[in-house]
């Protein structure tokens, strides 16, 4: 039951959680200031990292040229890609995608359940589903399957040339997520190494090495898929040491480069209009619930976690002409901290959405 536990962890992306946060003002459960705290005790740290801004204002800057793990946060560079070749007719987000093809890049238990979840919303939707319905799995419900397999539509290449021409300075490159979870049986098997043997040369390989490896092994996919042996041997052999490594060798980037991210999606005024066309619904989940619809005239958000990684890059506008554009990156949790913060950051971003009042707090506790 332990080991059940410990790889349910192990990718919790909080993708469906986090997309429907900010139902109405004053409803939000939570303390918004235990965020805070949290902050305060981490900022002379390297772990953590938080940028807010509001109405083109620096409002806190803690450790903004910082790189950290992104986790499912990095997800926005994809789901940016993905709209910028649909509006240059690049691809077709009405092309029908197999859901048995997605199989390919699903390992059970490995993801908090959230391809499983996007799965289930689909109940009417037969055997296939546009490719626009992959992208939007990957962001509403964080998907890391939808998320490989875009990758390999997208092409690998083409996102991480993205996050150059964004001048994105912090950002490592990308590589499949799921396929990276083999590497460990991999090794093992392929020089009949002992764990601790095999988890002392993952921690002597080159950042470089073990994106090539995922790389590899995505690659192989398309010719022979993973089996159902090979995924639960996966599942069965990633222990906490193994997820450890993992998580420390995601995608890094600051959350300076974010919150500028942030803020060009929030001006929709750095991308085409037809690039918007088909990001805006991916991307911007929160609009999809009414009474956020009340008082926002847009949002988006997405964030990701890991057993030691929480982070959230989100934007707003609200139909004052409020903009809002944060970034939180936090790493090396412990598992209270870990659910201290999935448990408050909501009402937390809520608070500095709605509350002025709270704004200068944090302003005033943060600086």
């Amino acid at each position: 039951m332990k080991m059940f536990r410990i790889i349910i962890v192990i990718v919790v992306i909080l993708g469906a959680a986090f997309a429907i946060f900010m139902y109405l003002k004053g409803k939000s459960s939570g303390d918004p200031e235990s965020v805070i705290g949290y902050v305060q005790e981490h900022k002379n740290t390297e772990n953590m990292a938080l940028v807010i801004r509001h109405n083109d204002e620096g409002w806190v800057k803690i450790n903004e040229d910082l790189p950290l793990p992104l986790a499912s946060t990095v997800k926005i560079i994809v789901a940016i890609e993905y709209a910028r070749q649909a509006a240059a007719e690049e691809i077709d987000p009405e092309e029908k995608v197999d859901l048995k093809t997605l199989e390919t890049y699903y390992v059970p238990k490995t993801d908090g359940g959230a391809h499983q979840a996007w799965i289930d919303s689909l109940s009417e939707e037969g055997e296939s589903v546009p490719l626009s319905e992959v992208a939007n799995g990957m962001i509403a419900y964080s998907s890391n399957a939808n998320t490989d397999f875009l990758l390999n539509v997208l092409g690998i290449e083409n996102v991480n040339r993205l996050a150059n021409e964004l001048k994105l300075a912090s950002h490592e490159k990308m590589y499949p997520i799921v396929s990276a979870l083999f590497i460990p049986m991999e090794l093992m098997e392929e020089k009949r190494l002992t764990k601790d043997e095999a988890l002392n040369e993952l921690k002597g390989m080159t950042l470089e090495e073990f994106r090539t490896r995922a790389i590899e092994i995505h690659q192989k996919w398309e010719s022979r898929p993973p089996n159902e042996r090979e995924k639960e041997k996966v599942v069965k052999d990633l222990d906490m040491e193994f997820q450890r490594i993992w998580s420390d060798r995601l995608p890094r980037a600051s959350a300076g480069d974010y919150a500028d991210l942030m803020k060009r999606l929030n001006g929709k005024n750095y991308f085409s209009k037809e690039v918007h066309s088909y990001l805006d619904p991916v991307l911007e989940q929160l609009m999809k619930n009414p009474s956020n619809r009340e008082w926002l005239r847009h949002a988006g958000q997405k964030g990701g976690s890991t057993a030691f990684v929480f982070t959230i890059s989100m934007y707003a506008t609200d139909k004052e002409g409020n903009r809002t554009e944060m970034a939180f990156f936090a790493n090396d949790l412990s598992n209270a901290e870990f659910k201290e913060l999935s448990r408050n950051m909501n009402s937390f971003q809520l608070e500095l959405l709605t509350n002025s009042q709270f704004r200068s707090s944090v302003r005033e506790k943060l600086n």
